[in-house]
């Protein structure tokens, strides 16, 4: 199975909150699941460290993940839901949740988040959450 993981995922599994989005990471880590990650959210983790050791560290760590490709079609799929769950009345906060929603769809995998804004999209659009 390969499961996209999100960066609020990230955020709480190294912060070690315990919650069940990180217990599930933890368990995927632990069946040695195929667990995946894209541009943008390693951008977005790893700008928040503020250690050298730390940033060093936790690059390390996503080099051993499998990184998806964000090509073109990505990025319309995202302007797609952005402007569809517009229409409905339905405002994301961040678009670049849009982009890592496209990314688990056009690979057809599903997203562990912790971020209310993905229950939108898995509500209205194709992407698939990991429960």
């Amino acid at each position: 199975m390969m499961v996209l993981v999100d960066t609020t995922v990230w955020i709480d599994f190294f912060a070690a909150r315990s919650s069940g989005h990180v217990d599930a990471l933890e368990n995927l880590i632990k069946n040695r699941e195929n667990i995946c990650t894209c541009g943008i959210v390693l951008t977005e983790v790893l700008q928040g460290i503020r250690k050298d050791s730390e940033f060093k560290k936790t690059r390390d760590l996503f080099s051993n993940l499998l990184f998806l490709p964000m090509p073109y079609p990505v990025f319309l799929k995202a302007a797609e839901i952005y402007r569809g769950l517009r229409r409905k009345g339905i405002t994301i906060r961040k678009s670049v949740d849009c982009m890592i929603a496209s990314v688990a769809i056009e690979n057809d995998i599903p997203l562990l988040h912790n971020d209310k804004d993905f229950d939108s999209i898995e509500h209205h659009c194709s992407l698939k959450c990991y429960k």
